[in-house]
């Protein structure tokens, strides 16, 4: 096994290696030559090989996102760790621990214009959990330190001065790991290194400084009096946000679905099922925005308390509805986060969600409120509706994700795009059984497609990408790599530009929308799949749609895309009148 002569890339792997934190993605380079040398030499790391760094960035997302582990993302210097933010800021804003290490020219060189030479120090600022700027070693290159920085080797002792600059990189990389493990939240750490490069020894030539992780302090706070509003309250909400699988138990998922108190509002992405719940939360309030009495409805609606937890959320509706009807009371549970989305946040209760509802319900009261059947039967109606709608319309968007979503195994994960395929998602059902996903913390098409095969390397179920076009082309580079396992599949909604603009307000039919809004295409992803050996399939009717559906989740020795071409000029008019239709 070699080492790098490198100090500070031998402190580097042995901190990682204390944490647990063994999958590193890297991007070729030659300034990170010491770290890609010390982590692929060392059997305990998982490594892999990703040329293009934004791609990169978001394939240690989804495997992080699966992991909820920490894993590294490595580059050279300069514009590469750009390439990066992306995926920094997504992980920052859905608390995913992505550890970004960046190889940097040594500070002497930055900002003389040296090549390949950008300031890196805090390059996240305000994307980021925590930036450990590391110093560099003043034992490796002694003679061209003495030349360019001869302050750094106090009296000409270097031993002394590198035993400093060893404790401090100690210091800034258990902060900066710890913090990622701590708080599941992404942190750069940054470390020059000076030629040469590519030195190795075969037997590490320091020991880092790594204390044992502090056990976190438990202080659970009471909750009495938060019990005694909620037992005595006959309207509340439950709103959750992004949530892994069984982030609530069922003895409290069933307290919830039973309790004739509480609606139970859920997301694709909440990953929380039960009959009770109320999964589509948009059928719900459009209907109310459309009807005669809208402020009537709202009012009927509005809760006193509002429960919410998980991430961010995804409807524009409810977070209208709950801003101008506000609860009287919003509780947002859990340990990470608390955002004030609804600008009426009383208490960020930092217990876990479980704990929470079992106080809640200790002392269950008896209730006589009618909350909850009312607008149970309001989902029962639309569900009814729903059923009708989709028997008279034509081949579409909405249709093809109602065929989609009904097609899919048990047991898959399903990883989705932004804009368009989220928000058509949210308004079916998806069976229990399936693990859903989608990079909400930004909400960019940027990076999905890579998010998707970075999740499916970690999870051993068949994983199923949906997208739309723009998001896919947007994302092509994320195909070229070795590790799209042959169960993966893709399902590309091409409606030949951006279809989610001709549901917002706007000259649908102008030259500059087609052009500068929607971005109107003719491509088609077959030379793609072509290049990167993806077995390529195509829809464009309901017939070909559902033949296709059992032959392309059969079992190959390839991955599989589904290119399903929907009308761009009705889709719109379709998913627009489906909530006409229910209200």
């Amino acid at each position: 096994m070699k080492y790098s002569s490198i100090p500070t890339a031998q402190s580097i792997v042995q901190h990682c290696r204390a944490k647990n934190i063994s999958n590193i993605v890297i991007s070729p380079g030659s300034r990170n030559a010491p770290l890609t040398i010390s982590f692929t030499e060392d059997p305990f790391f998982t490594c892999f090989s990703i040329v293009d760094e934004r791609c990169a960035g978001f394939f240690a997302l989804g495997m992080a996102q699966q992991l909820q582990q920490p894993v590294v993302v490595l580059c050279t210097s300069g514009s590469a760790l750009l390439n990066y933010y992306p995926a920094v800021a997504e992980a920052f804003y859905s608390t995913i621990p992505l550890v970004v290490i960046s190889a940097d020219r040594p500070y002497y060189k930055v900002g003389i214009g040296d090549g390949q030479t950008i300031h890196q120090k805090n390059i996240y600022a305000n994307q980021i959990g925590y930036s450990a700027n590391l110093k560099q070693d003043v034992s490796h290159s002694s003679e061209v330190i003495k030349q360019y920085a001869p302050s750094w080797i106090s009296d000409n002792h270097i031993e002394r001065s590198q035993s400093k600059v060893q404790h401090y990189n100690d210091v800034e990389l258990n902060n900066a790991l710890t913090f990622a493990l701590k708080e599941l939240c992404p942190v750069h750490i940054n470390v020059p290194f000076e030629e040469p490069l590519y030195q190795t020894q075969l037997q590490p030539s320091i020991s880092a400084n790594i204390p044992d992780l502090a056990e976190p302090k438990t202080n659970t706070p009471t909750l009495d009096n938060k019990r005694k509003i909620w037992n005595s309250t006959a309207k509340k909400m439950v709103l959750v946000g992004v949530s892994a699988p069984s982030t609530l138990n069922e003895a409290m998922i069933n307290a919830l679905a039973n309790d004739p108190s509480v609606i139970v509002f859920t997301e694709t992405t909440s990953n929380l099922n039960h009959p009770n719940f109320f999964n589509s939360i948009d059928s719900i309030i459009a209907p109310i925005e459309m009807g005669e009495q809208p402020q009537e409805g709202f009012s009927k609606l509005q809760p006193e308390i509002l429960v919410t937890f998980g991430g961010l959320i995804v409807s524009k509706k409810i977070k209208a509805f709950l801003r101008k009807y506000k609860p009287k009371h919003h509780w947002h549970v859990g340990s990470i986060n608390a955002n004030n989305t609804f600008f009426c946040l009383e208490e960020h209760i930092k217990v876990s969600v479980n704990y929470f509802f079992q106080e809640m319900y200790t002392d269950i009261k008896a209730s006589g409120s009618s909350y909850f059947t009312e607008w149970h039967m309001v989902k029962e109606n639309y569900k009814l509706k729903r059923a009708t709608y989709l028997a008279q319309i034509p081949f579409s968007d909405f249709y093809a994700f109602n065929s989609i979503l009904n097609a899919i195994p048990k047991g898959y994960l399903l990883q989705l795009a932004n804009s368009s395929t989220i928000r058509y998602t949210q308004l079916f059902e998806i069976d229990a059984s399936i693990n859903v996903n989608c990079n909400r913390g930004t909400s960019g098409i940027d990076g999905s497609t890579s998010t998707a095969i970075g999740a499916s390397v970690v999870n051993a179920n068949p994983t199923l990408f949906i997208t739309g076009d723009l998001s896919f082309f947007y994302d092509s580079n994320a195909l070229w790599n070795n590790y799209i396992k042959d169960n993966f599949r893709i399902i590309v909604i091409n409606n030949q530009g951006g279809g989610i603009f001709r549901i917002l307000p706007g000259q649908k039919e102008s030259e500059s929308f087609k052009t500068f809004f929607e971005t109107r295409h003719n491509l088609s992803a077959k030379h793609l799949c072509k290049m990167f050996n993806i077995e390529h399939n195509k829809a464009n009717s309901k017939d070909s749609l559902n033949e296709m559906m059992p032959r392309f989740f059969s079992e190959s020795d390839r991955p599989k895309l589904l290119e399903i071409e929907t009308p761009a000029l009705i889709n719109d008019k379709i998913l627009i009148d489906y909530f006409r239709f229910i209200s």
